[in-house]
């Protein structure tokens, strides 16, 4: 009898700090992941650790408010960091770092996504 490996696809916004879904231990790099992205004071709430896709959901929330405040950073320097006396020249870079980091939490928010959704099937198929 032959056997055909099938490997899982994962989403290219998979982050590269989480193992693959059903590779072993794959659930606690998930978890150890997450709990980067949320305050360190979350990190050590029971019902968050035992509980990975409730820590997804928070780490889903607290990104969103994050690109909500990069956001409303970028939007608001062109009229707000002037008056504080600075240069142009810190200005426009204040405004590069902005978008840079609205695109970076956005690629966050993807890998979020991807990681809760995986956590959630795990969760259905027990």
């Amino acid at each position: 009898m032959i056997m055909t490996l099938t490997s899982t696809r994962i989403s290219p916004d998979w982050p590269c700090q989480v193992k693959t879904p059903g590779s072993y231990d794959w659930e606690r790099s998930a978890v150890k992941w997450l709990r980067e992205l949320v305050p360190a004071r979350y990190a050590g709430y029971p019902a968050l650790i035992r509980h990975p896709v409730l820590l997804a959901r928070h780490a889903q929330i607290q990104v969103q408010q994050e690109i909500r405040v990069a956001r409303t950073a970028l939007q608001t320097a062109r009229t707000e960091l002037p008056v504080l006396g600075l240069p142009e020249s810190v200005i426009e870079h204040t405004i590069k770092l902005y978008a840079a980091e609205v695109l970076q939490l956005q690629h966050i928010a993807r890998s979020v996504r991807a990681v809760s959704a995986a956590l959630a099937t795990r969760g259905t198929a027990r």
